[in-house]
């Protein structure tokens, strides 16, 4: 089967969605021709082949305010949709936003009668954290963006989502339903429990302590305040226990400043930017997952910290109790809550055959989301929805 996913985000991009993309096409590859069409890390279009994947890579412009993201300016974009779809003739398009390009994707996907399935990886909440407005105009601009969101994804053939909360949201906020639940999923063989980390620890100079960890993008909708915050009170009880922060973003001075301000900026670690191969090693040096954000529609990262058999706390927001169970794999804690996040964590870091036995449910509810089961549930969809392309004769 000829398959082509549309990504606004994706690759050299830091986020789930992009990490999603990325998995999928690359899991497809054994037994598919796999494309994918994304922004191009600059103003010039191209095509390249990576590792079995042919990425068409549609000109871009940098994003103002999120460095390193790109976005495709909408003027021609169907156009150039619709061209690389007639080059590549696929029989299903797999469009991973309702965005710039993945709509324009989409728009040419219709005219030219390709079935189409999309995936919701959007929350307003992950964005309006950097607009100017508040209050009940910011409440505005949030309905207004599932508005457009809905409106995209009803052109859509099937729409998926990776929760079963995410995928009712979605049809609260207007997408046409039924959306359909299907997980992210991971790589179980990847990541484990004894996975070895004194390598990581060195290359990344982490101190082997009582240990904290979050992984991900050190942005302000992640909440990592919350953490910094519950560090004191977490110190009292467990003198050398530290905060690492796995991961790189436009938070991290404040981050660094509020330590400093509660005395215990010798208990934060940033290591910044973790290669993808020295993930699993990242995982293995904590001792407990912390996720503080309420805008998760499923969280790669805290599956992967499930995976890799560590107890794992979250905040009691969207998607994130699907995943933890409080008192069973880990604990819930009240959005903002340092207070009660710090109660937990001492549980957590006081007692470790508590914690390992907590770890090991945490894995075998990962278990439920292998990648492979995700795949084959996509397959089940692309060859459901797939028909043959009528042949475009040139003009």
């Amino acid at each position: 089967m000829r398959i082509l996913i549309a990504a606004d985000t994706y690759a050299p991009d830091v986020n789930g969605a992009s990490y999603f993309a990325q998995r999928l096409a690359h899991a497809l590859v054994p037994t598919h021709e796999v494309h994918v069409v994304a922004p191009a890390t600059s103003a010039e279009s191209r095509t390249v082949f990576v590792d079995g994947v042919v990425e068409h890579r549609v000109r871009s412009l940098p994003v103002l305010r999120r460095k390193g993201f790109r976005f495709c300016a909408p003027v021609g974009l169907v156009t150039a949709a619709r061209r690389i779809l007639e080059f590549v003739r696929p029989d299903v398009v797999h469009a991973q936003s309702h965005m710039l390009l993945s709509r324009a994707v989409i728009a040419a996907a219709n005219e030219l009668g390709i079935p189409v399935i999309a995936t919701n990886h959007f929350m307003p909440e992950n964005l309006s954290h950097y607009l100017p407005v508040k209050g009940a105009l910011l409440e505005r601009v949030e309905a207004w963006a599932w508005r457009d969101c809905a409106r995209v994804f009803t052109k859509a053939d099937v729409v998926t989502a990776p929760t079963p909360y995410a995928a009712a949201l979605a049809e609260r906020k207007g997408v046409p339903g039924p959306v359909l639940p299907i997980s992210c999923g991971m790589d179980l063989s990847r990541f484990r429990a004894g996975t070895p980390a004194a390598a990581f620890r060195l290359k990344y100079r982490v101190p082997q302590r009582p240990t904290i960890a979050y992984v991900g993008r050190l942005d302000k909708e992640k909440n990592l305040d919350v953490l910094v915050r519950a560090l004191p009170a977490v110190r009292r009880r467990i003198a050398d226990a530290q905060l690492v922060l796995i991961g790189k973003g436009d938070q991290q001075h404040r981050l660094e400043a509020l330590a400093q301000r509660l005395g215990v900026a010798q208990g934060l670690v940033f290591t910044g930017f973790v290669d993808d191969a020295d993930l699993p090693a990242a995982y293995a040096a904590a001792d407990v997952f912390v996720n503080a954000g309420t805008a998760e529609l499923q969280s790669l990262v805290v599956l992967e910290a499930m995976a890799s058999g560590l107890p794992v706390l979250g905040a009691d927001a969207s998607a994130l109790p699907h995943l933890v169970h409080h008192g069973h794999n880990g604990f819930l804690f009240p959005p903002g809550d340092h207070d009660r996040l710090a109660e937990h964590l001492v549980t957590v870091l006081a007692d470790h055959h508590k914690a390992k036995e907590m770890g090991v449910r945490s894995r075998a509810i990962a278990e439920r989301h292998d990648v492979a089961t995700t795949v084959k549930e996509f397959e089940r969809l692309y060859s459901l929805r797939s028909r043959p392309v009528p042949v475009v004769e040139a003009a």
